[in-house]
Parts: structure tokens; sequence; C-alpha cells
């Protein structure tokens, strides 16, 4: 029997209060990975500069992503990429510190935001205005933005953590619990940069 295939799930049009040129969309990765720190970053938009093919960074080839990383820096009218320490997860748990490193992407934007637009359920605590968008990155351009932007600086940073580790895989994986990066951290150990307030590093220091 053929399989059936998924039927996109259809979100309704966003309702945004704002009608400004200076809109922030703004995501985060790295929040599933046991080594690294968790990257931000706020874009925003130019509307006399319209980039195509922008959409959830998840689903586009590594070669899309780079070249649409070009094009946003490029042409948004602001941009800021940023990160909160594997040291800072382990301090203040992965989910403050995701909101503590979108908020450092939206303070780094020149010129500032005025409204901001939200990867997930949650806005990040910050003084500006703004809405949580679920999904955001395949509904808004300028979130999808951000998400591209975070997924490209992240992605360099466990190729980077590759060539100097390279038994661990990073540049297979990105850090992210799979057997082959479980299996070397069982047979090499954690390094500074794992998060030792994540379950399987945690249990792999208590061994020693």
């Amino acid at each position: 029997m053929a399989r059936r295939a998924k039927t996109p799930i259809e979100y309704p049009p966003l309702e945004i209060p704002y009608a400004g040129d200076h809109l922030a969309g703004v995501d985060e990765v790295g929040r599933g990975p046991l080594v690294g720190s968790v990257v931000a970053a706020a874009v925003i938009l130019d509307p006399a500069r319209p980039i195509e093919g922008l959409g959830d960074s998840k689903t586009l080839s590594a070669k899309k992503r780079e070249a649409l990383d070009v094009l946003i820096r490029e042409r948004a009218l602001a941009f800021c990429v940023t990160e909160a320490s594997p040291a800072e997860v382990d301090a203040l748990n992965i989910y403050h510190a995701t909101h503590l490193a979108m908020r450092r992407a939206v303070d780094g934007l020149a010129p500032q935001a005025e409204y901001l637009l939200v990867d997930g359920n949650r806005l990040p605590g910050h003084r500006l205005p703004g809405q949580a968008v679920v999904k955001g990155d395949a509904r808004h351009p300028a979130i999808a933005a951000a998400s591209i932007l975070a997924k490209v600086a992240r992605d360099a940073q466990m190729v980077a953590l590759d060539a100097r580790y390279p038994h661990y895989g990073f540049a297979r994986h990105k850090g992210y619990p799979t057997r082959e990066h479980l299996a070397a951290l069982a047979a090499h150990g954690a390094l500074d940069e794992h998060r030792r307030s994540f379950g399987p590093v945690k249990r792999q220091l208590a061994l020693f």
C-alpha cells in the first residue's frame, strides 16, 4: 500500500500590528546539541531589496542556505548574529540561554528594530513590542532570514570544532546526540565545549 503524503499544515495569515520598515525577525539554532553555543540572529529586511527563496533553514540545502546567507547580509537593512556560550547554557539552562542570545541579537541591530517577530511560542523578554510566531520561519521572510543566518553561523562553528577534534564527527552531526556523537563521547570524553548540564555529557563526566 502506498504511503499517503502528509498534508502541509496551513496556518492563518499573520496579523502584525506594525506597518513600518523596522520589523525584525528573530530565530535561534542549537537548542538540542550537546556541544557548542546556542546561536541567535535578528534580521530587518529591506522592502526595496527583496530576497527570493527565503524559507525554513532546515528545509534548505547547505548550498542554498549559504547562498541566501550572502544575500541577506548584502541586502538586509540590518542583521546581527550572536550566541550564548556552553557555560551560559549550563548556568542559565537552555531556555533562558536561548532568550539571552535572542536579546543580544536584537540589541545588536543598527538601525534598531521597532517590532519583533520571534520564532516559537514565547517572546524572549525584550522591551520591544512583538509577537511569537509558531513555525515562524516558514511563515514570515524576516524570521526565515534569521533562521538561515543562525544556522549557517552555527554549522560553521561545528566545522571549525571538527577541525580541532576530528574524532567526534562534529561536521557531520553538528553536535546533536547521534549514535556517532555518543560513541565518541564515550570513547574520548567530554570537551570544554560540551554542555555539562545535558544528560549524556553529565553521565559521561560522572564516570571520571
